[in-house]
């Protein structure tokens, strides 16, 4: 497979080498960017997969922290609001604070998706502008 270097800095490419090279700039033999060394394939697959991978250990990050906050929240606001809100400083009957009580964690669950949804949208803009710079 043939590189070669044009005076401008840009490599030339022949037919033969269209297959090899996917993107102008990834023949190794290309020489000097204008900015510095040009990263082989090699150097830029692994830091997509670096990059892809931190990605992933971060969306999991999140996922388990608004899935242990699914669990936990709507419960623990049931059984506290129910027994000492509702039972305890307002003294309704039993039948009546497990409605209400079912009403926060209704309300909870919901402003537990809201706050997961919020955040992943976040993230992913965040990680879509980080990709856009490079």
């Amino acid at each position: 497979m043939r590189c070669s270097l044009q005076s401008s800095g840009i490599p030339e490419f022949r037919w033969a080498t269209m297959a090899r090279w996917p993107w102008p700039g990834a023949c190794p033999r290309a020489g000097r960017k204008q900015g510095g060394l040009r990263d082989g394939p090699s150097t830029v697959r692994r830091r997509l997969m670096e990059r892809n991978e931190n990605s992933l250990a971060a969306t999991l990050k999140t996922l388990l922290f608004f899935t242990a906050l699914m669990i936990t929240v709507p419960i623990g606001l049931y059984f506290t609001t129910k027994s000492y809100i509702f039972e305890g400083a307002l003294g309704m009957s039993n039948r009546d604070s497990y409605f209400y009580a079912a009403i926060v964690a209704v309300v909870a669950v919901h402003v537990v998706l809201a706050l997961f949804v919020y955040v992943a949208w976040n993230e992913g803009s965040r990680q879509w502008r980080e990709g856009k710079q490079d």
